[in-house]
């Protein structure tokens, strides 16, 4: 379903402007996204890093890892709409939101019994 609205999307902004333009909007998203995702990416790997130095679980920058990654892959497929969810899970604003609904998944998943956890503590 997804790549159908993607190519009536593109048809629909190609109508509007021309070929170029749209093929150049596909090329500078992609650009502009693959740089937030890397520089995002770091800023998260380096939270981790704190985090764990510091004797804490890093919970929440694991996810935000996660919709950065996802972001990331979203932005080098081409097309409107996956690039603008995937500058949603990118930004750190927007991600916020995203983080809030998967963390409300896992612990309904983990209160069902369906998802199990496991960890040692090691002293």
């Amino acid at each position: 379903m997804i790549p159908v609205l993607e190519l009536y999307v593109l048809i629909k902004i190609t109508s509007m402007t021309s070929i170029l333009s749209t093929i150049g909007i596909i090329v500078f998203s992609g650009i502009i996204g693959a740089y937030l995702a890397k520089s995002e990416g770091r800023i998260v790997i380096r939270r981790i890093k704190l985090d764990i130095n510091s004797g804490r679980l890093p919970g929440d920058e694991l996810i935000n890892g996660l919709c950065v990654l996802i972001g990331g892959a979203l932005l080098l497929t081409p097309g409107v709409i996956t690039d603008i969810l995937g500058f949603s899970l990118i930004i750190p604003g927007t991600r916020g939101l995203y983080r809030k609904i998967i963390k409300t998944k896992l612990y309904n998943l983990i209160q069902a019994g369906d998802v199990k956890v496991r960890y040692k503590y090691y002293d």
